[in-house]
C-alpha cells in the first residue's frame, strides 16, 4: 500500500504464476496388491527394500521392512472391505506408499476398511505371572512393533472408503539423510 496525498493505494504486482515443483528431494513410490494372493507380503516387504537400496537408505531397511510387513499383514488378515470402493476385479487390494523427503521417508499402507487400526489395550504389564505371553494382549503387537520403530505412527481415514496407516523415519538433517 502506498500513501499519496493520505489516500490510502492499493498496488498490485504484475507476475506470471509458475506451477509449484516439489524439491529435487522429494521422492515417491508406490505398489497396488491383491490381498489375498500368498505372495503380497513377500512382495511388499522386497518392494522397501528395492525402494530404499535405490534411494540410497539401505540402513532403514530392517526397521521399515519389518513395519511394511506388520502393516500389510494387518490389512491382509483384518481388513473387510466398506463395499465403498471400486474393487480391482472384485479382489481386496493393499497399496503400500513411499514418500521420501530430504528429512524423513513415510510409509504409507491403504485398505479398504474404514475401522480404526486398534493397539494393545494397555493393562498394566505383570511378569510375576509367570507366563511372557501374557505380556501383551492378544491384538495390536503389530501396530506395538511398528510405533517402536518408527518416530511416528498414525492413521486417516480415506474420503472413498478405507484407511491408511502411516509411519515415519527421521532421516537427520543434512542433504543426504545422513548428518
Amino acid at each position: 500500500m502506498r500513501d499519496l496525498g493520505g489516500t490510502p493505494q492499493l498496488v498490485a504486482l504484475s507476475m506470471p504464476l509458475e506451477p509449484v515443483a516439489p524439491s529435487s528431494g522429494y521422492r515417491f513410490r508406490s505398489i497396488a496388491l491383491i490381498a489375498d494372493y500368498p505372495d503380497t507380503p513377500t512382495a511388499a516387504r522386497h518392494t522397501a527394500r528395492h525402494v530404499l537400496a535405490e534411494w540410497g537408505l539401505e540402513r532403514l531397511a530392517d526397521d521399515v521392512e519389518l513395519c511394511v510387513s506388520e502393516l500389510v499383514g494387518n490389512a491382509i488378515h483384518h481388513a473387510t472391505p466398506d463395499g465403498r470402493h471400486v474393487q480391482l476385479a472384485g479382489a481386496r487390494r493393499v497399496v503400500v506408499a513411499f514418500r521420501y523427503w530430504p528429512r524423513s521417508l513415510f510409509v504409507e499402507v491403504s485398505d479398504e476398511d474404514s475401522t480404526p487400526p486398534t493397539l494393545p489395550a494397555g493393562d498394566p504389564l505383570d511378569p510375576s505371572n509367570g507366563s511372557g505371553d501374557a505380556l501383551l494382549a492378544e491384538g495390536g503387537r503389530g501396530l506395538f512393533i511398528v510405533q517402536s520403530l518408527a518416530d511416528a505412527t498414525w492413521w486417516a481415514p480415506v474420503d472413498q472408503g478405507g484407511k491408511s496407516v502411516f509411519c515415519r523415519f527421521d532421516l537427520g538433517g543434512g542433504p543426504t539423510g545422513i548428518e
